[in-house]
């Protein structure tokens, strides 16, 4: 049954929208100015204590301080820790060993030699992307014979996700800017792409 994450969540309302469709991930960018969903440190507990405890808090994290990190996982302000920058196997195993909470570790994918590395991160989880949020997809035929599971994100809409579902068939799928409208987060968006995963993982 596949899986399906909510990135990119910021304002009081997106919550409200996450806790009526039920994804099993939300996603909050911490610390990340470049983004426009980004949120400082100390508002992130003030949104994440008000989801619902059955959808899992991902804070997503670029080249952030581990202690940070550490600290959010700790105080249960987030479940799990997603990296997006240029942590490598030790920054990863720091957290896990502090914290023995999961963590995701993001990669860009332009050639298969990036999947195969992708494939030996010691992380719970692998996140496979075109880059950092752009809304873009990379050339999916990379994914051939992939051997671990895996979240796909990048490019993943309401109208390409019942081929993803159907033909890639990742083990979760990863939507930000494909449910958002004018760079918001659109509620019936939102409620479509989980019932579409929902759906197809029947």
């Amino acid at each position: 049954m596949a899986k399906i994450k909510i990135c990119g969540l910021y304002r009081d309302e997106d919550i409200g929208y996450v806790n009526e469709a039920k994804p099993d991930f939300a996603g909050f960018i911490i610390n990340f100015p470049r983004s426009h969903r980004n949120l400082p440190i100390d508002k992130v507990a003030g949104l994440t204590e008000q989801l619902d405890p059955a959808i899992l808090s991902v804070g997503v994290f670029v080249d952030e301080e581990v202690t940070a990190v550490i600290d959010l996982l700790k105080q249960n302000i987030i479940q799990m820790a997603q990296l997006h920058g240029n942590e490598d196997a030790n920054y990863i195993r720091q957290v896990q060993d502090a914290t023995e909470k999961p963590v995701i570790k993001a990669f860009t994918v332009r050639t298969a030699d990036d999947v195969a590395r992708a494939e030996q991160s010691p992380a719970e989880h692998i996140l496979l992307d075109y880059g950092k949020g752009e809304g873009k997809s990379f050339d999916w035929k990379l994914l051939n014979g992939i051997k671990r599971p895996y979240f796909l994100a990048g490019g993943v809409a309401l109208e390409n996700l019942p081929r993803i579902l159907t033909e890639i068939k990742p083990w979760a799928v990863d939507i930000s800017s494909g449910v958002e409208t004018d760079q918001v987060k659109d509620e019936a968006k939102i409620a479509q792409v989980v019932g579409i995963v929902r759906e197809y993982s029947r």
